[in-house]
């Protein structure tokens, strides 16, 4: 028997040659990570007809250019409960599909510089530690010895989660691509998402229980009927939302990225990942040297993704001063990327108002570290109304109100976005 062998090349490839149709089960719009395992999860769940529709490449946006990191440190409680869950899954990848997205368990500092941010933590501590996250904290000398690349005597201690990793971005997107191949799934790219009208009964609905309303999707190549709808896009769910009718606040902003030269001080042995909170300044080990990154919440919301070259230095100097070692790397590579956010830092799962069969995804600019949670979570929700990854029931678009304003506390373990929404 000839083997199959799976390359970048035979894999988009092979996607081409899915027989198409113009019904669905389920038809998932957007192929980032939300939009990709959510139509894995609905196959999965034994949907006959799963279309998944992407305007251009899967992973094409956020999804290839993220940073990977995977923490179980959140600053709520349905923030923890989604990292618990994507990191399960992320171990379980490789007996589930043949293949992973690459999570390397390497431990997460979070650093406190001030009496209000050790209160803040310890805080939070309790609250992570009931959802069974082994957390604990570390005094100065603790998180000196830890990290023994931090510039000494800089902090009043922070907290640890040894079980905190990242994954490659890359590899996830050929991950997802594969296991939506393997599950049956219909890929068709550079297909865009034109609006959708609410229609008569379709065959096939949810979990092919029979006849139920459905839905035309209307896309660049022609409609499809639906029964269920998942509504996806990171930072362009705004405009998505739009055209099927509805007001989401979801935005989009720079996040830049960037990578050091190697140094021996840089051994990933030597190196947790770190998150300063303060300041929005992350890093973490990457090819020998440090991966960082960070947004300017002071810029406006939208798509921009060139280098901004005056903040790239402004992160430098961070780092310089808490990592000094890296003040004189030059740098290997430096990127920037368009990620999603949301008024209060947590993710969009629910249906659609007015549109039961529509069900809207975002992982609030943690698709690494929340995305197939979120995916699994909204899957359950357009199948079922509900799901045993968190309660979704206040993540709905029912929590904002007209101005886009959230009834929910924010997430306080976010990265810095513009205080303002702006759609796209």
């Amino acid at each position: 028997m000839l083997a199959l062998v799976l390359t970048e090349c035979s894999v988009y490839a092979s996607i081409g040659r899915v027989p198409t149709s113009d019904t669905a089960d389920a038809v998932v719009v957007g192929g980032g990570t939300v939009g990709a395992w959510c139509a894995y999860f609905l196959r999965r769940a034994g949907l006959a007809r799963v279309v998944l529709i992407e305007k251009g490449f899967l992973g094409q946006g956020a999804s290839s250019r993220a940073a990977g990191v995977v923490r179980l440190q959140g600053g709520t409680p349905e923030a923890v409960r989604l990292g618990l869950w994507s990191r399960r899954f992320y171990l379980s990848q490789h007996d589930e599909i043949g293949t992973d997205s690459g999570f390397t368990e390497q431990g997460y500092l979070l650093p406190c510089f001030t009496a209000a941010e050790v209160a803040a933590a310890h805080a939070r501590m309790e609250m992570q530690a009931a959802l069974g996250v082994p957390v604990r904290w570390l005094g100065p000398s603790e998180v000196d010895a830890a990290n023994p690349t931090l510039a000494p005597g800089q902090t009043l201690g922070g907290t640890f989660c040894a079980q905190d990793g990242f994954v490659a971005p890359p590899r996830n997107v050929a991950a997802y691509t594969v296991a939506l191949i393997r599950s049956g799934a219909e890929v068709r790219e550079h297909v865009e998402f034109l609006g959708l009208t609410a229609d008569g009964p379709v065959s096939g609905g949810p979990a092919s229980r029979g006849p139920a309303p459905g839905v035309t999707v209307s896309t660049s190549r022609g409609p499809i009927s639906a029964g269920l709808v998942v509504l996806t896009g990171g930072p362009k769910l705004a405009a998505v939302g739009r055209l099927a009718g509805l007001r989401i606040p979801a935005g989009g902003a720079r996040h830049q990225v960037a990578v050091t030269e190697r140094h021996p001080d840089l051994d990933p042995a030597r190196v947790p990942m770190v998150f300063d909170l303060a300041a929005g300044l992350y890093w973490r080990p990457e090819e020998g040297g440090l991966l960082f990154g960070m947004s300017n919440p002071d810029e406006p919301p939208g798509e921009n993704r060139e280098v901004d070259e005056e903040y790239l230095a402004m992160m430098r100097a961070r780092l310089a001063a808490l990592v000094p070692v890296t003040a004189g790397l030059g740098l290997r590579r430096v990127w920037a990327a368009t990620i999603d956010y949301t008024p209060d830092h947590l993710p969009i799962i629910g249906r659609a108002p007015g549109l039961d069969r529509v069900t809207v995804a975002c992982a609030g600019g943690a698709g690494m570290m929340w995305g197939p949670g979120v995916a699994r979570a909204a899957a359950d929700v357009a199948l079922t109304g509900a799901s045993d990854v968190l309660d979704t029931s206040l993540l709905g678009l029912d929590r904002f109100d007209e101005a886009g304003h959230s009834r929910l506390a924010a997430d306080p373990i976010a990265l810095p976005f513009p205080e303002r929404i702006v759609s796209p």
